[in-house]
Formats: structure tokens, sequence, C-alpha cells
């Protein structure tokens, strides 16, 4: 009977302990976590931090999921070292535990900038449900805050306090989310929320947090001024956390570098999720996605995997999907204008809704959609299947109006046998 053992608690992890039971009925699974709660919604830590949902609501996974697939938990515990040879794995406890097959699922690292006064009380981060708790235990006490970021995290920080009223400035070194979207969505986006009350600083370049004679923070120094705040949020980005692989002489790049089947360079060691530097599916290049349902399915892939199935992963897919005080974006595929890459737009500034597609040749490669985003799915399927269009399906798509009647007929017989 083989003992597989996933380090992290994400829904990577999730992907692998279904994957696994999926050709493995039998086999022990141990998931180990530095965390001390089972897998919860990340996206969703904004709104526990603004009392919108409460704690019970946030869990992926319950209890019970875990019960019924024979996962054994172990919780608050920091694994320290990954010995490939002996194929075990140390925790800070100093215990030892044996594995057939491993998973590294072990996200990110929120990276702290050399701002001058970072270190101290008053500055935090934002990517765990630990980080939330932290921020609730002060959030009516704080009449200011400055959040240092242009992504989502940073944006999301900053609605969970503005949802409390809280007075809130976001500094921007560039423009909003410019990974995912262009500047007219990066406007839109920036004119909606500050019609809710939030502030932007862009092309703000930050120079010190600022503190006071008994260590705390007064403001942000940066560039463009100088921004009052009683604390300062930190989401300038998140590391890839592959140090354990590191250590353990396992091949790293910008992440822990994977094949088709999510194996690492070691045999019996695998990686999944925002750590892992893996197939994208448009490209075929190997990169970090940090994206939710590319993690889930890495995971999956993995697991499966670990459990014998011998099935390769496609690729990873870049989007983003998320609502900022009811105005919905969804961002798929490729948003980089470049060399034999067609754009097409469509902008209504009052109603604060924008569309973009992207295309190769006769092939859809990527959508950006504000305030509208119905099609949402339609668009992704043209994207994810590459599939082939001409002149007037081509129109119809660049008119908003994607439809299913335009996929190619042995998908549609493949889908209806396949259901």
């Amino acid at each position: 009977m083989k003992h597989y053992v996933i380090v992290g608690n994400g829904v990577a992890a999730i992907g692998a302990v279904e994957g696994i039971r999926e050709h493995d009925p039998e086999g022990r699974i141990t998931l180990i976590s530095e965390e001390a709660v089972p897998t919860y919604g990340r996206p969703l830590i904004s709104y526990y931090l603004a009392d919108k949902i409460k704690l019970d609501t946030l869990p992926y996974r319950d209890e019970k999921f875990y019960n019924d697939n024979g996962v054994k938990l172990r919780l608050s515990s920091r694994v320290v070292s990954v010995d490939p040879k002996e194929k075990h794995i140390t925790l800070m406890n100093g215990d030892t535990v044996a594995y057939d097959e491993l998973l590294l699922a072990t996200g990110g690292t929120p990276k702290q900038p050399p701002i001058s006064g970072i270190e101290g009380e008053g500055v935090y981060n934002f990517t765990t449900l630990a980080h939330a708790e932290a921020l609730k235990d002060v959030i009516d006490t704080v009449d200011r805050v400055a959040v240092i970021g242009a992504g989502l995290i940073a944006l999301k920080a900053a609605e969970g306090f503005a949802e409390k009223g809280v007075d809130v400035t976001v500094i921007v070194r560039s423009r909003l989310m410019r990974t995912y979207f262009d500047e007219t969505s990066g406007e839109l986006i920036t004119r909606h929320l500050e019609k809710n009350g939030m502030r932007f600083l862009q092309g703000a370049v930050t120079e010190a947090i600022v503190r006071d004679g008994g260590g705390g923070v007064k403001g942000v120094k940066t560039d463009k001024g100088f921004v009052e705040a009683d604390i300062v949020v930190v989401a300038a980005g998140v590391a890839p956390n592959m140090s354990l692989a590191a250590e353990a002489g396992i091949t790293t790049g910008e992440g822990i570098r994977v094949d088709d089947f999510m194996r690492t360079s070691e045999e019996t060691v695998y990686a999944a999720g925002d750590v892992a530097e893996a197939r994208d599916l448009l490209t075929g290049e190997y990169t970090v996605r940090p994206i939710w349902p590319n993690a889930y399915t890495q995971g999956r892939y993995a697991g499966m995997n670990m459990a014998g199935a011998n099935q390769p992963y496609s690729g990873g897919l870049s989007m983003n999907s998320i609502t900022y005080y009811g105005l919905p974006t969804v961002s798929v595929g490729k948003t980089v204008e470049e060399p034999g890459v067609s754009v097409h737009t469509h902008l209504d500034e009052e109603a604060f809704i924008y569309r973009k597609l992207l295309f190769t040749e006769d092939i859809l490669v990527g959508v950006m959609l504000i305030g509208d985003i119905d099609a949402a799915g339609f668009y992704t399927s043209f994207i994810k299947n590459a599939f082939k269009l001409d002149d007037d399906g081509m129109q119809l798509l660049i008119e908003g109006e994607p439809s299913p009647s335009l996929w190619p007929d042995e998908y549609i017989e493949a889908m209806m046998n396949n259901p």
C-alpha cells in the first residue's frame, strides 16, 4: 500500500487528494500544513475582513472531505527538509515522515520589498487567514490605511478596509492589475473603485514607511508625496515557496520545475500550484501561473500520476475573474499586444463596459471583459480549444456574440458522448 505525503493544504492539495483517490482508493494519504485550519477559499478573506461572511463559510472542503478520503491531517506542522534519496521529510518538531510519493504544494510567500521601515509593528501582509485575523484585530482601531501594491491582493485588501469605512489609499508603482488587464481596463477599474471611496496614488515609488518615536506607523513616503496611515498593508506580489525543493537539490527556476506529469527532477517528488513551473497551454512554455483553477488542475494531475495514471497535463491558462464593488471583470489568455496578434475592442465608458479580443490569425488567444461578462465561458472555450474561425465566426466574437454553434461538429459530438 502506497503512502502519499502532501506538503501544503491549498486548492492544489485538494486536487491531489481527489486525483489520488480516482486511481488508488486504498493508499494512505498524509497532508501536512503550516496553517492551523483545513483548506479555505483564500479569495474570500477580504469579505471575512469586512465582516461580510463568517469564519464558518470560508472552508473550501470541510472535515468530512478529509475523513471520507482517508486523509490524515497534520496541521500547524512545518516541514523543514526533504530527503529524496531516503524518501522522507523532517518536521520542525523533529518528526520524520516516510513517503512513497511526495507532492510539494507549498504555494507562495508574500514578497517584502526593500523599503526602509518595513520591519516592525503596523505592517501587514494579506494572503492567508492568519493575516486576515491579524488585520481584523486592528481594523476597528485605525482611521487610515495605506496599501502598497497594484495587483489582486492589494485591491482585495483595500476593499476589505473600505467596506468597513476606513480611509484607504492604494500606492501603485505603475498601474492596476497590469498582469491581467490593459491600460483601458485598469482605468475603468480605478474609476469604479474611486467612486466607491478608495484613493489611488499611481505611478508612485514607495521610498519609506515612516514611524514615530515609539515605532508606530505614521505613513508612507513616496516620490509623489506623503500618505498618512495608521497601518500599512504590503501586497507587492508573491514568490513561489520553493526553498524545500532547492535545498533538497530538486531543480528550480522561476518555480519548482515539473514535467508534463507534474513530476520534478526527482522521480517520486511532484509539485503543483503556485510553486510549480508548469506548461502554459497557449505558449507551451514552462512558467508559474498562480491562479486557483490552474492550481487545482495541476494538483489533480499530480495526484493521478502519483497513483500511476500516467496522464499528461495539457497546460494551464492565464485567467482572472473578480468583482470589485459590483463591477465584474474577466481576463483569459494573452493580454499583451505583440506582432502577429490582431486586436479588436469595444468601449462604453459611461456604462463601464469594455471588451477586448486578441486573435492569432483565425484563432482567439485572449479576451478581456469589464462590466458585461456573460459570454466569458464561451470565449474561454474558444481559447482553450484553439478553435479555428471563419470570417463570419470571428465577426460574431468581435461583436460580443460567441456561440456554441461555432464549435466544430466533432467537438460537439465528443461532448455529447462524454457528458
